[in-house]
C-alpha cells in the first residue's frame, strides 16, 4: 500500500490539494476526483462492489479499524 507522501504524489495530477489532509480523506478526494465512490473506510463486513479499487485491501482493514474506535 502507498504510504502518505505516495498518495499525495497520486492526488497532484488530478488536482487534489493534500495540505493537512489526514489519509482517509485524501483517498476518498481521490476516488471523487476519479470518478469513484468516495467510500474509503466505510465497507461494512467486508462487502464491496468495487472489485478494481486500488484501496480495496487497506480500506477492510480502516472499517475494522473505525468498528474498533
Amino acid at each position: 500500500m502507498p504510504n502518505m507522501n505516495e498518495i499525495r504524489e497520486m492526488a497532484r495530477p488530478l488536482g487534489v490539494r493534500s495540505t493537512r489532509m489526514r489519509k482517509a480523506d485524501l483517498i476518498r478526494a481521490i476516488q471523487r476526483a476519479e470518478g469513484n465512490f468516495d467510500c474509503y473506510g466505510t465497507a461494512t463486513v467486508e462487502e464491496c462492489d468495487q472489485e478494481e479499487c486500488l484501496w480495496r485491501e487497506e480500506c477492510f482493514k480502516e472499517s475494522v479499524a473505525e468498528d474498533i474506535r
